[in-house]
């Protein structure tokens, strides 16, 4: 939700996680402030984030958090994966997730189709510790333009397949409301090539209980295995939600001596947060998120 929180000092950003509750820190230095086409946006340097990006008051990232979302969101489907060597991200203008994709040896071709050029521009000016470069390695190509329009119609003309596809999106709301229901989820479905996976993030099962179990039901609908999994992420306030939705990948299949495996024989190192044991407890449900998604 993009409303500031009321009755807070100033020099402090805010952010409601719900109608009745929100999260707040200490602002810092603002770096750019601005409307592009889509949204607003501003860059902040704060003392608890470093360099901090929010879109229409919402946090979106920061150079030193961003791992614990970009690296589940990448390696929780990645290295269930046979071999990931094509994959597509909807929105990710920041670059975090293609940074994470390129780790994989055989990966090939990373497509950010991103709505806002401002993203980009502003990932490229100030976001490096965030995505070390990736937008610009020759692997990576970005598609400026509609996200909904390129899975429906750019990527079927041209005959592609992704063995990923990240929905590394805003929140559910305003231009992204689309991009969240059943038909886009069944259109990316359509785009991924055999053993492929779609993730994304589903909101916060605290704050937004009914949010998470619609998107969960609307995955099953189209997906014959989708796993949910919750971690907290210090920038978003709380305890927060992803999903991999696939018709034959299952990160559960995985077994902690088969994760370390993958891990060793893919190159894939120095993750901050992601290990064996971390990827299969992310899985383990307390008893009201097993009520939630039953």
């Amino acid at each position: 939700m993009s409303t500031t929180v009321s009755g807070l000092p100033d020099g402090v950003l805010s952010e409601f996680l719900s109608a009745d509750a929100g999260y707040f820190l200490q602002a810092g230095r603002l770096l750019e402030r601005g409307e592009s086409e889509w949204q607003s946006y501003e860059v902040w340097d704060t003392p608890r984030f470093g360099r901090l990006f929010r879109l229409d008051g919402c946090f979106m990232t920061s150079e030193r958090d961003e791992f614990y979302y970009h690296e589940n969101i990448i390696h929780v489907p990645g290295l269930a994966h046979a071999g990931p060597r094509r994959a597509l991200i909807i929105g990710g203008g920041d670059g975090g997730s293609a940074e994470e994709l390129l780790k994989y040896p055989g990966m090939e071709k990373v497509v950010i189709a991103e709505l806002d050029a401002k993203v980009i521009d502003i990932a490229r000016r100030y976001f490096d510790a965030v995505h070390h470069g990736a937008l610009d390695d020759p692997r990576v190509e970005i598609r400026i333009g509609d996200g909904m329009k390129y899975v429906h119609e750019d990527g079927p003309a041209a005959g592609d397949r992704y063995d990923l596809i990240v929905l590394d999106l805003t929140d559910p709301v305003g231009p992204a409301e689309a991009l969240y229901a059943e038909d886009f989820f069944r259109a990316c479905r359509a785009l991924l090539a055999a053993g492929g996976a779609l993730s994304l993030h589903i909101g916060s099962p605290v704050f937004q209980p009914e949010r998470v179990r619609a998107l969960v039901e609307r995955l099953r609908q189209v997906f014959a295995c989708v796993r949910p999994y919750f971690l907290y992420i210090p920038l978003y306030g709380s305890l927060w939600g992803l999903a991999t939705a696939s018709d034959s990948l299952d990160p559960l299949s995985l077994d902690e001596a088969e994760i370390d495996r993958r891990l060793a024989a893919r190159g894939i190192a120095r993750l901050q947060h992601l290990n064996a044991a971390v990827y299969r407890a992310q899985f383990a449900l307390p008893n009201h998120l097993r009520a939630l998604l039953a």
